[in-house]
């Protein structure tokens, strides 16, 4: 029997001992135990999210999150530059035009960044309530350059929005020191959970915005939590079991130390690109984030059926391409709970399955390229 191995890009593994700990019994959230609790939560995702601001807490997905992010900073009607280069970009396009905003869309194909010139050029020709991007575009394995385009919104009365669903935790990302007003992210990513909790930080520029902006939603409504926040508590019933869980995983990322956590996401990135590369198969984005890493299959191959036998021989999960790569890449997750072991066995998986499905290539080339990869990054 096989364990499973899951290196999807969202839910990631999530560690044997958050998983004891949201078994332990439930306790009511309208105590000084929980607030007690929230109160580290909260300091300790100020740490990973590298912020002196205040970091919310919702019981919803990242994309509750960043829907939450827009609706409370942007007016109805309000102008918005919108940098899209894969998916989730498109989603937040979407929320945007779900909320009558007049949007100017920045567009880049999948597997390119947008380049932060053009951001400034954008910037240069209208004014803005706010900026919305990906800094880690999962769909297109590439990560955007978010210190060097908030520099340009800084110098505006725009405020940017930073999608950082898989960034925060697993590379380095430092609103304050960037300027990035809102960043959001959710738990089943870096941050070693089940889904069901996003967390979004928010700087003081942002909240002078939220003062202008009436909406209608109760739920998601940033000031209700901001203020909550103040007392260690939260507006609504939060999802408790996740939150004890989160307590424990945050702790475990302190312990690393947050640099040795982005420089093991790192490692492990650099090995499967050099794994790639030494069996001929092109890693896909001109500018691959290290979050998770894409590549090409070879011609002729059927996602669905590589997907499946790497499922079915090994309990190995990977992910398939999303919008325009839909069956062209399959994409390998980097983040969170995923040591050098799980990263050699999953290329060695990938190595199987080619050869099974007739792909010709010197076998443990993949294998063999990770480890020089990961001894050079061990190193140093």
């Amino acid at each position: 029997m096989n364990r499973m191995r899951l290196f999807t890009p969202g839910p990631t593994s999530v560690p044997e001992e958050v998983l004891l700990e949201m078994a332990r019994p439930v306790f009511h959230h309208r105590t000084q135990e929980y607030r007690t609790l929230f109160a580290e939560v909260s300091k300790l995702l100020q740490m990973v999210f590298q912020t002196a601001n205040p970091v919310v807490t919702l019981s919803g997905s990242g994309t509750a999150g960043y829907e939450a992010a827009m609706i409370n900073t942007i007016p109805q009607g309000g102008r918005v530059l919108a940098l899209s280069n894969g998916k989730f970009a498109e989603r937040w396009v979407t929320v945007a035009q779900r909320n009558n905003c007049e949007i100017t869309v920045l567009k880049a194909e999948y597997g390119h960044a947008i380049p932060p010139e053009q951001v400034a050029e954008a910037l240069g020709k209208g004014k803005f309530d706010a900026v919305t991007l990906c800094h880690s575009e999962t769909s297109a394995c590439t990560v955007n350059d978010l210190q060097a385009i908030a520099g340009h919104v800084r110098k505006t009365d725009a405020i940017l929005i930073a999608d950082g669903i898989t960034s925060v935790g697993a590379i380095p990302v430092k609103p304050d020191d960037w300027g990035v007003d809102i960043l959001v992210t959710g738990s089943q990513k870096a941050l070693m959970l089940p889904p069901g909790l996003a967390f979004v930080s928010v700087s003081e520029k942002a909240k002078k915005k939220m003062e202008t902006v009436k909406q209608p939603n109760l739920y998601l409504s940033l000031p209700h939590y901001l203020k909550s926040l103040e007392a260690n508590d939260v507006p609504w019933t939060p999802a408790v079991t996740l939150v004890r869980g989160l307590h424990v995983a945050l702790k475990m990322i302190a312990a690393e130390g947050l640099e040795n956590v982005w420089k093991r996401t790192a490692s492990f990135a650099a090995a499967t690109r050099g794994a790639a590369k030494a069996l001929g198969l092109k890693v896909f984005s001109s500018n691959p984030s290290d979050s998770v890493t894409g590549i090409h299959y070879p011609a002729g191959f059927d996602d669905k059926n590589f997907r499946g036998a790497l499922r079915k021989q090994f309990n190995v999960h990977i992910a398939a391409g999303q919008g325009s790569m839909e069956g062209k890449i399959f994409r390998i997750s980097h983040m969170g709970y995923v040591d050098a072991f799980d990263t050699l066995g999953v290329i060695s998986a990938v190595e199987i399955v080619l050869r099974q499905q007739g792909y010709q290539f010197d076998f443990g080339a993949g294998v063999v390229a990770a480890h020089k990869e990961l001894a050079r990054a061990a190193a140093g």
